[in-house]
C-alpha cells in the first residue's frame, strides 16, 4: 500500500517528499509551467510542474550515420496535457510551504505522475446542474467539497448520539427489516412474498421491536436503522426509504421523560458538530450551528393552533394536525418569542396518533409529542400504552384486526413496564441543521416513488 497522505494533513508536514492521490479538479497548461488542482476526500492542493525543470531524456535523431538534431521529451508534461477533469491520479513530489500560494499556502512540485484512471472528457453534471440530474450521477455529485462535508457531519452527529446513549446506559439493537404484521396500518407498507410463510412487510419503523426490548428487560435501547414507507409523496421531506433514529426506555412517568432524554441527546449531537465542523459549515453553507439550550419550549397542539391563527394562518387539515405551513408558523413564533430553534408540540388526539400511544385519562389526549426543528417536524414521540386490555381496545378503535397483531400483543401478555420513546428522521435533522431545501441533498442515495437508482 502506498504511503498516500491526505491533503488535509499536508499543511502540518515539513517540506519534503510526499505522495498524494485524488481527482483532477483543474488544469492550467502553460508554456513554461503547468498547474493541476488535485482534490481528495479531505481537500484541494495545487500541484506544479515547471517544464524546464522536468527530468529530460535526450533522443538523438540520425540520417544514416550523421546526427541531425537533439529533442527533449518531458513525460510528465505530456501526461498533464492529456489529463481530463475528474481523472484519478497519484503524484509523488516535493511539498513546499509558500504563503504566496492562494490554495492553502502549500504546493507539491511533481516528480512523477501516474494516471490511475482517465475520466470521460465531458462530465455529465456540474455543480449548478438541476438536483434530479445530479442525483442521477450522485457518485460524481458527492465529489464536491460541500457535499462531502454533509456526510462527515452525519458521521459526527451519529457518533455523538451513540456516545451519549452508551454513556447513559443504553443498549444498541439492530431490528429486522422484514415484519410478519403491519406496524401501524397497511396503507403505506411495501409487501412481498416471503417463502412459504405468506406476505411479509418492510418495516415502517422499529417500533414493535423496541417495545419488545422493554418486555425482554433490556430497558433503555436505541436503533439507527433503515425504514420504508410506500407513500407516493414528492415533497422535500419524504422518502420511500430513510434512516430512522429511535430510542425507547422503561420506567417513565410520562412523555416528559422522553422529551427530556431527546433534548440532552440533541444538545450532545449539535455540540459535537459545532466543535468539529463549525468553521467548515460556516464556509460551505453560510450558517452558524446553534447549539440549543434545554429545556426546549413546549406548546400543546390546541394552543399552537391558536397561536398560528393569530399570526394570520388557519390550518386547513380536518384531522387537527398542523400542516407544513402551520409548522413553519409555530416555529417562527417560538424563534421570535423564545429565541429557540426547537419546539415540542404536545397533547395530540388519538385520532391522529398510532394505537399504541397512551391516552391521558383526564384530558382524553395522548401523552405524545412532535418535535419541530426550524419549521419542520423531525420526531414523533410518546409514552406507550403498556396495559393489554387498553391497547387492544385502542387498536380496535383504529380499525385494526387483533388477529394480525397477535405476535405484537404477546409482548404485553407476560409483564412489561411503563415505557416510551421516539423516532427521528436523520435526513430531516441534517436538512434543517444545514439549511438545505430537500432531504435529497443530505441523503446518500435518495429513494422516492420515481427513483430507484443509482
Amino acid at each position: 500500500m502506498t504511503s498516500r497522505i491526505l491533503v488535509k494533513n499536508l499543511a502540518a508536514r515539513e517540506d519534503g517528499p510526499v505522495t498524494v492521490s485524488g481527482w483532477v479538479e483543474t488544469v492550467r497548461d502553460q508554456k513554461k509551467v503547468q498547474f493541476v488542482v488535485l482534490r481528495d476526500e479531505s481537500g484541494d492542493v495545487q500541484l506544479v510542474h515547471p517544464r524546464a525543470a522536468a527530468p529530460a531524456t535526450e533522443v538523438v535523431e540520425t540520417s544514416g550515420d550523421v546526427p541531425v538534431g537533439v529533442s527533449v521529451t518531458d513525460d510528465v508534461a505530456e501526461t498533464i496535457s492529456s489529463l481530463t477533469l475528474g481523472s484519478f491520479v497519484t503524484v509523488t513530489g516535493e511539498l513546499k510551504h509558500d504563503e504566496r500560494v492562494k490554495l492553502g499556502g502549500i504546493e507539491v512540485k511533481i516528480d512523477s505522475l501516474t494516471v490511475e484512471s482517465y475520466a470521460h472528457p465531458e462530465l455529465p453534471i456540474a455543480a449548478d446542474s438541476a438536483l434530479d440530474k445530479r442525483l442521477d450521477y450522485r457518485f460524481i455529485d458527492l465529489r464536491q467539497k460541500r457535499n462531502n462535508l454533509i456526510f462527515r457531519i452525519q458521521t459526527t452527529l451519529e457518533h455523538a448520539w451513540r456516545t451519549w446513549w452508551i454513556d447513559n446506559g443504553y443498549i444498541e439493537v439492530h431490528t429486522p427489516t422484514f415484519m410478519a404484521t403491519p406496524s401501524e396500518s397497511r396503507a403505506e407498507l411495501f409487501q412481498l412474498d416471503y417463502f412459504d410463510l405468506g406476505t411479509a412487510y418492510l418495516a415502517q419503523s422499529p417500533q414493535h421491536f423496541k417495545q419488545m426490548a422493554q418486555a425482554a428487560g433490556l430497558g433503555k435501547v436505541f436503533a439507527i436503522t433503515p425504514v420504508f414507507r410506500a407513500d407516493p409523496s414528492f415533497t422535500s421531506r419524504h422518502a420511500t426509504e430513510y434512516t430512522s433514529v429511535d430510542a425507547e426506555l422503561s420506567w417513565i412517568d410520562s412523555h416528559d421523560d422522553v422529551m427530556a432524554m431527546q433534548e440532552q441527546l440533541l444538545v450532545a449531537g449539535l455540540t459535537a458538530v459545532e466543535e468539529k465542523h463549525g468553521d467548515e459549515i460556516r464556509e460551505a453553507f453560510g450558517i452558524e450551528v446553534e447549539v440549543p439550550a434545554a429545556p426546549f419550549p413546549r406548546i400543546p397542539l390546541a394552543e399552537a393552533h391558536e397561536i398560528v391563527e393569530k399570526r394570520g394562518y388557519k390550518v386547513p387539515r380536518e384531522d387537527g394536525d398542523l400542516d407544513p405551513e402551520g409548522e413553519r408558523q409555530i416555529a417562527a413564533y417560538v424563534k421570535e418569542t423564545y429565541g429557540h430553534d426547537f419546539v415540542f408540540l404536545t397533547d395530540y388526539p388519538l385520532s391522529i396518533r398510532p394505537f399504541y400511544h397512551m391516552v391521558d385519562e383526564q384530558t382524553g389526549l395522548t401523552k405524545s409529542y412532535d418535535l419541530i426543528y426550524n419549521g419542520v417536524e423531525i420526531t414523533t414521540g410518546a409514552q406507550r400504552e403498556h396495559r393489554l386490555d387498553v391497547l387492544e381496545a385502542q387498536a380496535v378503535k383504529k380499525g385494526l384486526e387483533l388477529e394480525g397483531l397477535e405476535s405484537y400483543l404477546d409482548f404485553f401478555r407476560y409483564g412489561i413496564p411503563p415505557h416510551g420513546g421516539f423516532g427521528m428522521g436523520l435526513a430531516r435533522v441534517l436538512m434543517q441543521l444545514l439549511g438545505e431545501q430537500s432531504i435529497r441533498e443530505v441523503t446518500y442515495l435518495f429513494r422516492g416513488p420515481t427513483r430507484l437508482k443509482p
